[in-house]
């Protein structure tokens, strides 16, 4: 097999890993049932006849619309009778797997794994219906070792996994500082080291990375060790935005069950202007919501600043998730994908227009 059509399918697969970490997505395969219980109002009638609408998100701060969704009872409040039930995952295949399978009905994701779960059925399997999250990536590096961006050449940079989310961006941004890098081995004029984000601040603390392009909060305890922010991903995008995390849902669910999409995605939207106008009582919903999910919750040196990295938006920003998908196929990680119909913004942008708010755009990747 040549070697270029090795390393696409090679991506084929860890593509689907979310945003590995604490903040993107997670460590291991198995999902667990979680959730805030919340008592269903008296009076409330179920939608669409369903007894349950199933939600599957990460334990992790860009997923935060889901956590504080999830502990404030918005879901349920606007689920009436149907209850809502949550699953929680520690990375994206389980997810999409979860999705086809239909054990899930609705989930919040990063875009690698949507972009791939998509093109893996060939445009059959989910519908990207809104947006979550945007930021919350930062390039921190050893001040002793690095201390400007002519530094970097030499040194060794850990990405969560080959492929990922973060692991592209980096790719790119070296062909962008004119160095080369062989995207499989990750050797070249920087060393790439792909290093699960629950080690990495190990690794840092060793001295065997020199640096790591990742996601919060993995990036707020590296900076807790020592390290020094050199670059905010935000500042490479244009009005400082690109997309972290999506909503997605089962394409047979969303038609099966367009007034359960709907009651979802208006209590997404309602808990996103609920975290912008609270911001302190939202992280604080947030980490206990991780608390109840992971064991432990984040404390504040690591959250406070994770926090401020992340923008939550019901803008789904299609165009950021577009050149993603390019900086892929450039860095040769990934054949030129067929991304049409991805996107069916039809009910959040309903809900949005009943809020008063502005329709947001797919980028000409909608469904016809």
């Amino acid at each position: 097999m040549p070697a270029s059509s090795a390393l696409r399918r090679t991506f084929a697969v860890i593509a689907a890993l979310p945003l590995l970490a604490l903040a993107a997505c997670g460590y291991g395969s198995q999902a667990k049932e979680t959730g805030a219980q919340h008592r269903i109002a008296p009076g409330a009638e179920k939608i669409d006849g369903l007894d349950s609408v199933r939600i599957g998100y990460f334990g992790n701060l860009t997923h935060a619309t889901a956590l504080v969704g999830a502990q404030k009872g918005f879901f349920q409040k606007a689920l009436g009778a149907t209850e809502a039930k949550y699953q929680v995952f520690n990375a994206g295949p389980s997810e999409i797997e979860a999705l086809n399978s239909g054990s899930v009905d609705i989930g919040w994701i990063g875009p690698s794994p949507a972009i791939n779960g998509y093109i893996k059925s060939k445009g059959t399997n989910l519908r990207i219906i809104g947006g979550s999250a945007s930021g919350g990536v930062r390039l921190v590096v050893n001040p002793d070792r690095i201390k400007s961006v002519e530094d970097v050449k030499g040194k060794r940079i850990a990405t969560p996994q080959l492929g990922n989310t973060q692991d592209v961006a980096l790719l790119n941004w070296i062909a962008e500082q004119g160095w080369k890098v062989d995207p499989e081995s990750g050797k070249g004029d920087v060393s790439v080291v792909r290093t699960d984000n629950k080690i990495t601040p190990d690794a840092y603390r060793s001295g065997s990375v020199d640096g790591a392009w990742v996601p919060e909060p993995t990036a707020s305890k590296l900076v807790a060790e020592g390290a020094k922010v050199l670059l905010d991903e935000a500042d490479l995008w244009p009005d400082k935005q690109f997309v972290i995390t999506n909503v997605i849902v089962s394409q047979k669910f969303l038609k099966e069950h367009p007034k359960a999409v709907e009651a979802v995605l208006k209590a997404s939207v309602e808990t996103n202007r609920w975290i912008n106008a609270h911001p302190a009582e939202a992280k604080a919903a947030a980490n206990t919501q991780l608390g109840i999910d992971s064991g432990k919750e984040l404390p504040a040196e690591v959250l406070d600043p994770a926090w401020k990295s992340i923008r939550f938006t019901d803008d789904p920003l299609a165009a950021t998730l577009d050149a993603q998908a390019r900086h892929a196929v450039k860095a040769g990680l990934l054949d030129d994908p067929e991304l049409d119909g991805i996107y069916d913004l039809t009910l959040l942008n309903k809900v949005l227009a009943a809020a008063g708010e502005s329709a947001v755009d797919d980028a000409g990747l909608g469904a016809k």
